[in-house]
């Protein structure tokens, strides 16, 4: 494609697009037209609309992912295509996708991201540990120091009010298993962006604490996703992206507009909150 349209110059854009560079508009059409005989080359991704979802390995390569990857993408983009081809939203949009908290793929700064979650604390082989596991690396890997030194088992012990359920432990130490396929599941988290144009960076806020995994196409994060999309496509003024959007109508009000239950997960109860006041999706207790 890129020797016939474009003298054989091509790039990856770092959400995994494919540019040809051609170098005359003369040439686009021709290309476009070229695109779509193929039939699984869609060509968008660029200006007011939904981009390519740049996401993590899942469950294929990752040994510590609580979905899919492949899987859930392909859903979402099936339903999406038109916002990607098409359909123009008010600013671009970005999606991805992290398959543990981990999140190798920076999905923090997107305007509409899944997390998938582990939930319970992990449970430890002690008879393997002392044969594959070093003490003070495991202990080092827990972010919140709920792992401790059980010597009367030669292995570790977990506190459980501590436990993120993140999965650290498990990268360095496969006997501590965090994997549970019936209670693994997805969070959505909204708001974020890199970009600085018209207003800082900012962070994605949760919205949906939990949806449960339901390969292989995942109606439920698939339907959860496209709302927000309408709502936002809906509501949002020209340009401004999700986490504007959001910030200009309050996030009472997004809750309200896209009709998405208000949990104790968004109860924020920390001692300083008066700092972060009404610039989070966490309401103040």
């Amino acid at each position: 494609m890129a020797d016939k349209h474009c003298d054989g110059y091509l790039r990856f854009t770092t959400r995994n697009n494919v540019e040809f560079m051609v170098d005359s508009a003369d040439k686009v059409q021709a290309l476009v037209d070229d695109c779509n005989a193929h039939g699984m080359m869609p060509v968008g991704g660029t200006g007011a609309g939904v981009t390519n979802i740049v996401h993590t390995q899942g469950w294929v390569h990752c040994h510590s992912a609580a979905t899919d990857a492949s899987g859930l993408v392909k859903s979402m983009m099936d339903e999406l295509m038109d916002y990607f081809t098409t359909k123009r939203l008010p600013s671009k949009l970005r999606l991805a996708v992290a398959c543990c908290v981990n999140m190798c793929g920076a999905v923090h700064c997107s305007d509409i991201a899944l997390v998938a979650v582990h939930t319970k604390v992990p449970t430890i082989a002690h008879d393997n540990f002392k044969n594959m596991c070093e003490l003070p690396t495991v202990i080092a890997s827990c972010p919140t120091r709920a792992i401790s030194p059980d010597p009367a088992k030669k292995s570790v012990k977990i506190n459980d009010a501590k436990c993120m359920y993140c999965g650290n432990c498990f990268t360095v130490c496969p006997p501590i298993s965090i994997k549970d396929p019936e209670r693994d599941g997805i969070a959505i988290v909204v708001g974020g962006k890199v970009g600085s144009l018209r207003s800082a960076p900012k962070f994605s806020k949760l919205v949906i604490p939990y949806i449960s995994n339901d390969p292989p196409r995942w109606p439920k994060v698939v339907a959860a996703v496209k709302h927000i999309v309408e709502v936002y496509a809906s509501h949002a003024r020209k340009h401004e992206r999700v986490g504007e959007w959001i910030e200009r109508i309050g996030w009472e009000r997004f809750f309200k507009l896209t009709d998405i239950n208000f949990t104790f997960q968004s109860i924020d109860d920390f001692t300083f909150m008066r700092d972060t006041l009404r610039t989070a999706s966490t309401f103040k207790w």
